[in-house]
């Protein structure tokens, strides 16, 4: 009795479940349709805009154009925080979404930080040459030191960097360990480190899946660490590293996972491949 009792539980908890897979389904093939419409149509007037300033500005435009059109609302606190001059910023990393994010929010001076394997991509390697993203190689040593001089050399002229220095990201929440590239370039061109929290991002869009969900995303500007000249590059950018990391932590509110055996092995993998 019991057990066709729970049978019929289970047959009517599908049923109940049914019109809302269906409706994320519908939800998600149409927000991936719009993003590759709004796409196609950022594609055409970024070859078209003479200067990086406005293609910078039109993919701002468009990022936060979809975001709208996908009923993804986005709170976004502590823009006052943002250094007038030139900066680092490094957030965490829990969606594919993450870029888009900070692309809609975020002055359009900054350049973001790219793995190079997006070249490759017809699509997404164009559009992100277009608006002055800088690729890295994360697996060949000696093409990731030469990438890493020359974003050096980009910070000390001025320009403002975005990283994502956790390098990947997971389905399951947390904050993985930091890789040390972008505060080394923040130190040896004596700039200040910005931490900024993404929180919903990985609900939206989480790592495994491709199929996106409507929410909420919230995006915190934390306060800017500032460039130490009396320390050594070398001590200074882990101490860079470790106070941002501890920042985002204390905001994000997820667990650690840089003592999880897993994430640590795979960072170390990527750190003597070069990855920055």
């Amino acid at each position: 009795m019991r057990t066709t009792s729970a049978k019929h539980l289970v047959a009517a908890q599908k049923m109940i479940s049914l019109p809302k897979r269906l409706l994320l389904v519908l939800y998600g093939v149409y927000a991936w349709t719009t993003f590759l419409v709004l796409g196609s149509v950022t594609l055409v007037l970024l070859l078209l805009a003479p200067s990086l300033k406005l293609r910078r500005v039109v993919g701002a435009q468009c990022a936060k154009l979809w975001l709208r059109v996908a009923g993804i609302p986005v709170e976004f606190r502590g823009a006052d925080l943002l250094p007038d001059g030139p900066a680092v910023i490094v957030a965490n990393h829990s969606s594919y979404i993450d870029g888009v994010l900070l692309k809609a929010v975020l002055p359009s001076r900054y350049a973001f930080v790219i793995k190079k394997e997006m070249v490759k991509v017809p699509f997404a390697g164009l559009l992100l040459r277009r608006i002055g993203a800088e690729f890295v190689d994360r697996f060949n040593r000696h093409s990731g030191a030469m990438d890493a001089r020359r974003l050096i050399r980009t910070a000390a002229g001025g320009s403002s960097l975005v990283f994502f220095p956790e390098g990947t990201f997971a389905g399951r929440p947390g904050l993985a360990r930091f890789h040390g590239g972008a505060f080394t370039i923040a130190a040896r061109a004596h700039m200040p480190v910005v931490p900024v929290v993404i929180r919903g991002a990985r609900h939206v869009l989480r790592g495994g899946t491709i199929w996106p969900r409507p929410g909420r995303v919230s995006i915190q500007v934390l306060c800017a660490i500032e460039p130490n000249p009396e320390e050594p590059a070398s001590t200074h950018a882990a101490t860079l590293r470790d106070q941002s990391r501890a920042h985002i932590l204390q905001a994000l509110g997820e667990p650690d996972l840089s003592h999880d055996g897993v994430a640590e092995l795979a960072a170390e993998r990527s750190l003597t491949r070069g990855k920055i």
